[in-house]
């Protein structure tokens, strides 16, 4: 959800220059942001533990930082803050409205109403170091162009592309894939549709590769490609169709139509996909289920709220699907 932040943080202040310290395998997220590099961080091997964010932060220190912008808020990230105040450098952390969250989530006393956005959050972030952005200027990134090995894999036709991510990191926010399957089929069969399966997981790319199997347009996608080609394909969709998940976002970044399944999680939550159209979110029965949201990750099922995505017919998921392509 940061990297549109980012990229007009960037456009805005050409002047200034990015480091963004994440995971290597996130790197090709922010390969098309002008004046931005990224920084590795091995959480898992030198930089783990007290010991390695300290040398973490004296590597980060080479780069001669002027000021921090913490998105993350984190044990972690906390910890460097405190290692970057030594060096008398300006460390702004996002305000993650923790506490409205758990209003938001209650099972009792509910407090439902939206809250600020994460992109709202992420540019306040911004404008305390002293560069404010306004949100109207923040626009979605280019499509990237697609490599001869993604063209080969994936063939080329005159048909409009279906992105379909059917999976969550949790059960809570996950369609049922029975149902998701009659989506597919039905857009398979009416000839006009490519239809692009994502996951990740063994499990997901076996289940992938079965329901691809049994269908003529349907290709997974789970496996077969990395990030960096995932993400130019992303880009050249006409939709995509998630959970509350990050295939949303991936989609969003290039500004592709993005129609999102929600279950135990709710867009008020403020993790609603960046500039798309709040018509394009389908969610589960609230009058069915009002504990709803009952977690901003979609962590917490309470008991009986196992079914609640069922609510959401197949035939609606299709109905907007078509409406938005036509």
């Amino acid at each position: 959800m940061a990297v549109p932040i980012l990229n007009a943080l960037v456009k805005k202040y050409p002047e200034i220059r990015l480091t963004v310290l994440t995971k290597k395998a996130f790197a090709p997220l922010f390969e098309n942001v002008p004046n931005t590099q990224v920084f590795a961080a091995e959480v898992k091997g030198r930089h783990k533990g007290v010991r390695g964010l300290w040398r973490l932060y004296k590597e980060l220190l080479t780069l001669e930082i002027d000021g921090v912008a913490d998105l993350h808020n984190v044990l972690r990230s906390n910890i460097l803050k405190r290692y970057f105040l030594l060096s008398s450098i300006p460390v702004v952390q996002i305000d993650k409205g923790r506490k409205e969250k758990k209003a938001l989530t209650a099972p009792k006393n509910k407090v439902f109403k939206p809250l600020k956005s994460t992109l709202e959050r992420y540019s306040t972030v911004f404008e305390t170091l002293g560069y404010p952005i306004d949100l109207d200027i923040v626009k979605p990134l280019k499509k990237r162009t697609l490599t001869e090995r993604l063209l080969n894999k994936i063939g080329q036709n005159n048909r409009k592309w279906v992105g379909i991510a059917p999976f969550a990191a949790y059960p809570g926010k996950t369609y049922p894939f029975s149902s998701m399957e009659k989506v597919i089929g039905a857009l398979d069969q009416s000839n006009e549709y490519v239809i692009f399966l994502f996951g990740g997981g063994t499990e997901e790319k076996r289940i992938l590769e079965e329901a691809a199997s049994r269908y003529s347009h349907a290709i997974n996608m789970a496996g077969v490609t990395n990030l960096s080609e995932e993400l130019s394909l992303i880009s050249n969709l006409d939709l995509m169709v998630s959970m509350d998940s990050a295939n949303a976002h991936l989609a969003a970044m290039y500004g592709i139509p993005t129609v999102t399944l929600w279950g135990v999680t709710h867009p008020y939550a403020g993790f609603y996909p960046f500039g798309q159209d709040p018509e394009n979110a389908l969610l589960a029965d609230r009058s069915l289920y009002p504990m709803i949201p009952t977690s901003v990750y979609g962590k917490r099922v309470p008991k009986g709220y196992e079914r609640a995505m069922e609510t959401i017919p197949y035939q609606d998921v299709l109905e907007k699907i078509q409406h938005i392509l036509a």
